[in-house]
């Protein structure tokens, strides 16, 4: 739907309406809802009397330059012609098909295009938003601010944010914030998204109840490098979230004749509430994962934690073996297996197996994991290089550095500079090599350090490179090399665990690695974070015998594989350990996994309650088939008495058929859907029974 001032774009179940303001030359929001919702009277209508103030500081627009702009927060700021800071744009066309629509505006004195881009998502309620800046004149410009877009929200009385934070090892914490007025701002210059915040908010009106059925906006940043999401409480009733990249330089320089292409912008909006949108964002990463979605999600074992750097072919092949033996189907050799890797001060960089610790060949070892019947992986960290290996002795000026200053170490290493085509080379090329000379199906992919003394010396004025958005393009240059010329390797991702979990990398690998901490009640507080931005076929995770770091109370061997069997399934403690018994629990729960995975990676996922609450689950429910799959957790004590005495604690369920029945696959346990959904599933925990699997069919 179009008109020559008003332009509306649909998704599966919403709808976008962007008009021209009546006010300025300017794109503004006028609805944003289910579909329908654009037919009548604008929600972000204003009374238009200013004092001290302009109306493009009160008005909800898409996209505004500072200059037009004066006062309320910028999306552009842009330095052209003698120093002069500002735009002045004017209207210059739209353009819209069934999918698509752009705007255009022009500023002929500052020798500037700027064209806001939208898309839809086909199959899903994403919307994408971006924005294109073209410079029109002989003179360069310089860019100290470039957003991608600005998403408006009405609210009554301020806004309930939703985001996740946390720190490695607690990376995807669940955390609200009440904003009246004023600002909120979050973000991360680590060169990676990094494990403080997450690019992605969640946007409430806080005068509505927070359950399941608030309207909910959300949106999150598709960029792996420096960004920022700021929200505004402004004075006109709404408020105003923008986010966009952060050049490490301060600015970014555009030349004659260029265009940049800032990060894509994804919006969501749903009716449920949180976990509503937790559902759109899900929907959207498998059409991200492209034909990868229909792939079945092996059981890996990974032997870090089993052996550290302490890896030889004869205690690998002991691994395989055991884990062979539990039903596992994928065996990943992790950190140590290449030459000068003894310990973290070297090694890195040079990506060969170490003939002492394979002295048979390692494509014989490998040979030998595979003739157990398990496909083979390995862990890399191609950005990462030691100093002491003969990498950094033939390229020293591969590394980031500055002219004149010390380089840091950290974790007793230094980083490359990925935005160099060289490096870029030499990474495609150890990949290629390792990869047709071995029947490698699996590469796990690490980074372990943020950049510091990020420069390149001899390339030019450090603040006319820009070398964020070199080592972004590097990365995503590499990923897609993989994915191009080895497309049946499966791709893991991870940055010291979850720092680099975004859009761009989700789009070119299979699973990512959502954080390093692994305890029981840890890791279940991560996953429900997690799983609010993240789909579940993308979530890596582990059973280990990890003690806890926040929350050390202990939990029962169950506990941690159906917490696992939440995403993508792997093993990781040390089987040489575990009696028989241990592992023939083990066993058991890879049987149940490997017949639920398909519902838990392509259903419909639901959280139950929080990890705050005592009793807490996830809800997969199998889409156009009967399953209906819960996962359900103790998080309070252990002592054997149920909430009330007598009484097993209950777990409601959601968006079951009341008049349907559901069976109880295990004890035949009948339920009516309208007794589930009121009353829940019944659950009696003691220190010997903390966690539960259960799988219901619709009769």
């Amino acid at each position: 739907m179009t008109s020559h001032d008003r332009w509306t774009l649909r998704t599966e179940h919403t709808s976008y309406t962007v008009r021209l303001s009546p006010d300025g030359p300017w794109a503004e929001l006028a609805a944003w809802g289910p579909h329908g919702a654009e037919a009548g009277p604008s929600p972000l209508d204003w009374s238009h009397r200013t004092h001290f103030i302009t109306p493009a500081d009160v008005a909800p627009a898409e996209y505004l330059p500072q200059g037009l702009r004066a006062f309320t927060g910028a999306d552009l700021v842009v330095t052209h012609s003698g120093h002069q800071r500002g735009l002045w744009w004017e209207f210059a066309g739209a353009t819209q098909d069934a999918h698509q629509l752009r705007l255009t505006f022009t500023d002929d004195v500052a020798g500037l295009s700027v064209t806001l881009c939208y898309a839809t998502v086909p199959g899903t309620d994403v919307i994408l938003r971006w924005t294109e800046l073209t410079c029109t004149d002989e003179c360069e410009l310089r860019l100290e601010q470039l957003d991608s877009g600005a998403v408006n929200v009405p609210t009554a009385s301020g806004a309930r944010l939703t985001y996740l934070t946390g720190q490695w090892s607690q990376e995807f914490t669940t955390t609200q914030l009440h904003l009246t007025r004023g600002t909120f701002a979050m973000a991360s210059n680590q060169g990676v998204p990094g494990h403080a915040y997450a690019p992605w908010i969640a946007v409430q009106d806080a005068a509505v109840p927070d359950d399941g059925t608030a309207p909910t906006y959300g949106i999150a940043l598709e960029w792996s490098g420096n960004w920022h999401i700021t929200a505004e409480a402004e004075p006109g009733g709404t408020v105003r979230v923008r986010a966009g990249r952060v050049p490490h330089e301060g600015a970014v320089v555009l030349r004659p004749g260029a265009t940049l292409t800032t990060p894509r912008l994804a919006c969501a909006f749903s009716a449920e509430g949180l976990d509503g949108l937790s559902r759109a964002w899900h929907r959207y990463e498998r059409h991200l994962s492209g034909e990868r979605f229909q792939r079945t999600r092996k059981v890996l074992y990974n032997s870090w934690e089993a052996t550290g750097f302490d890896v030889d072919a004869t205690g690998q092949l002991e691994l395989a073996r055991l884990a062979a033996g539990i039903g596992t189907e994928l065996f990943v050799v992790d950190d140590g297996w290449f030459t000068g890797r003894t310990d973290d001060t070297g090694g890195l960089g040079d990506w060969h197996p170490d003939p002492a610790k394979f002295p048979q060949g390692f494509g014989r070892f490998v040979d030998e994991v595979r003739a157990l019947g398990l496909d083979f992986g390995l862990w890399v960290e191609p950005e990462a290089i030691s100093p002491a290996s003969r990498l950094y002795a033939e390229h020293p000026e591969w590394v980031y550095r500055v002219e004149g200053r010390p380089g840091r170490l950290v974790r007793n290493q230094l980083l490359l500079d990925l935005g160099r085509s060289d490096v870029q080379d030499f990474v495609i090329g150890t990949f290629d090599r390792l990869l047709d000379e071995y029947p490698i199906d699996y590469l796990k992919w690490d980074m372990n350090r943020p950049p510091t003394e990020r420069g390149r010396p001899g390339a030019g004025p450090a603040d006319r490179l820009d070398l964020d958005a070199g080592h972004v393009t590097g990365y995503l240059r590499v990923l897609d090399h993989l994915r191009a010329a080895h497309p049946n390797v499966t791709v893991e991702g991870c940055a010291g665990g979850g720092g680099r979990i975004e859009h761009a990398t989700l789009a070119r690998t299979d699973v990512v690695w959502p954080s390093d901490n692994t305890a029981p009640l840890d890791r279940l507080s991560i996953q429900y974070g997690f799983l609010h931005a993240h789909a579940p076929h993308v979530m890596s995770s582990w059973v280990t015998d990890a003690p806890g770091i926040f929350d050390p109370r202990p939990r029962s061997l169950a506990f941690r594989f159906v917490m696992a069997m939440c995403g993508v399934l792997g093993i990781g403690a040390d089987l040489r350990s575990w009696n028989t018994q241990q592992r023939a629990e083990a066993a058991h729960w890879i049987v149940r996994y490997k017949q639920i995975r398909d519902v838990v990676h392509r259903g419909e996922a639901r959280l139950l309650r929080t990890p705050q609450d005592a009793t807490c689950g996830v809800q997969y429910t199998e889409t156009g088939g009967p399953r209906v799959i819960v996962a359900a957790f103790s998080t309070g004590r252990l002592d054997g008495a149920p909430l009330l005495p007598g009484r097993p604690d209950r777990l409601p369920l959601r968006a079951l058929d009341p008049a349907a029945v559901y069976a109880d696959e295990e004890t035949g346990t009948e339920y009516s859907g309208a007794h589930l959904l009121h009353y829940g599933l019944p659950f009696s925990w003691s220190t010997g029974h903390d966690a539960q699997l259960v799988v219901l069919n619709r009769r």
